[in-house]
């Protein structure tokens, strides 16, 4: 997988978030790549809704509780991240459900 990298519209942000958006996109971007390692480790053979859940909220607790309020990354861009994961995750020793 290539390593995500969040980036923020300075369209939307403003003058003060836009004079410090590139330390808060390397503070995002750290905080993701940090919890995309996390959930790789943890992966137990979850659903990829659970995934990008986990990757979220993850990412959310790595950041200033002022910073991950407003941390509203595109649903469809964290799942893609998580479908990654599971994607690429060993699971020979994942308990399968019985049928």
């Amino acid at each position: 997988m290539a390593e995500p990298h969040v980036t923020l519209d300075s369209a939307s942000l403003n003058p003060v978030e836009d004079k410090l958006r590139g330390p808060l996109q390397a503070q995002l971007t750290s905080a993701l790549r940090a919890a995309i390692d996390k959930t790789r480790q943890a992966y137990a053979g979850e659903p990829v809704d659970e995934v990008a859940a986990a990757l979220l909220r993850r990412t959310k607790s790595a950041l200033h509780p002022d910073i991950a309020d407003g941390f509203r990354p595109d649903p469809a861009q964290l799942r893609q991240v998580a479908e990654t994961i599971v994607a690429e995750a060993d699971t020979r020793d994942v308990p399968r459900p019985r049928e």
